[in-house]
């Protein structure tokens, strides 16, 4: 019996579909080695303790606590936060309606109220117009989550002043407030303002280490001591508690001290390459609107679908994502630098132009 062999793929070499595609440097690899450890479940790793002290501190907050992944710092603090039946108002292009599998109505047991905005950024009047009159027949509005930087909003920084309307109006309501800081530094580094000045209104946030900072593992979640008590149940729950952590705690101090301020050289090469992109006839892109590390454009004119140019470009070693059937996204990252960048502009400039 002969097997038909398997077809061999192209390995990637620039991959820009996601900033979660970075690897541990050699330095941040030795610390990880060289790390400090414990029982991070019994609060006696010193570098998960470190870690955890060090992000409150930068987001303002009395706690905070080290979970796997930002999927379980939203969950943990939407089921922390609510009740069910509860509302959680949110932007439309919202992290936790797209890409948490509606894990709010699973564990948080909650409904989400979508607000339609700009780029994922909505005011303190959208949040007052979205909150139920108390109703027993309606869902208690309880949550207003906001998510900095905005994904599907193309990387949208929230300005610090839609900041504080949307807190504002949250509290007159009696709301609790959430923040998703999955790409929170990358907002620091664009905009100037610091994380404390972002975070400090908010009931709860986190912070990735795992995007643009360069981590392999977590997020940090931080609030005030009552909320993280709290947060540790749920953590239980999710099966999040761990040993020896302080091997990947040790990758996010390492994080903070080094690889915070390189996010401008990230945000630089994500609007380079919009720029090379809307020279391109029938790409629709307005790189103006590139503020951090990620680029958004549509293909639909070119007469091909953004699955054929993802498919030409993997022969090419190239990878970057696909949003729908003719929406593309490039993320920026410490794995990429400029003639990465630039060769992955050019491959999709050629392949249109070939068609």
């Amino acid at each position: 019996m002969i097997c038909a062999a398997m077809p061999v793929q192209t390995a990637v070499r620039i991959d820009l579909i996601s900033d979660t595609s970075t690897r541990p440097t050699l330095p941040m690899r030795r610390a990880m080695a060289e790390a400090e450890v414990g029982d991070e479940q019994r609060g006696e790793d010193p570098s998960v303790n470190q870690l955890c002290e060090r992000s409150a501190a930068l987001m303002g907050q009395d706690s905070a606590i080290f979970l796997p992944s930002g999927t379980m710092c939203n969950q943990i603090a939407m089921a922390t936060h609510c009740q069910p039946g509860d509302e959680i108002i949110t932007a439309a292009a919202s992290h936790i309606i797209g890409s948490e599998a509606a894990g709010a109505a699973v564990f948080a047991r909650s409904v989400i109220r979508e607000i339609s905005c700009c780029r994922g950024v909505f005011s303190g009047e959208d949040v007052s117009a979205a909150v139920r009159p108390r109703n027993p027949k309606s869902p208690r509005s309880r949550l207003v989550e906001v998510e900095q930087t905005n994904n599907r909003g193309g990387g949208s920084v929230w300005p610090l002043r839609a900041i504080l309307s949307v807190t504002e109006a949250a509290k007159a309501n009696d709301l609790a407030l959430h923040m998703d800081g999955a790409r929170l530094m990358n907002a620091v580094v664009a905009s100037g303002v610091s994380a404390r000045d972002f975070a400090t209104p908010f009931d709860s946030v986190w912070l990735d280490l795992t995007k643009g900072l360069g981590c392999p593992f977590g997020g940090v979640l931080a609030g005030s001591t009552d909320f993280i008590e709290q947060a540790w149940t749920w953590k239980h729950r999710f099966g999040g508690a761990m040993r020896q952590a302080g091997i990947f705690a040790a990758a996010g101090l390492y994080a903070l001290d080094h690889h915070v301020d390189r996010l401008a050289e990230d945000h630089v090469n994500a609007r380079l390459f919009a720029e090379r992109i809307a020279e391109v006839p029938s790409v629709v892109l307005d790189p103006i609107k590139i503020e951090t590390n990620l680029v958004f454009f549509e293909v639909k004119e070119t007469g091909l679908s953004a699955k054929d140019i993802s498919d030409q470009l993997l022969k090419k070693g190239i990878r970057i994502g696909i949003e729908s059937a003719f929406r593309m996204r490039v993320v920026t990252h410490l794995d990429v630098d400029r003639k990465d960048v630039e060769e992955a502009a050019e491959a999709v400039a050629n392949i249109i132009a070939q068609y």
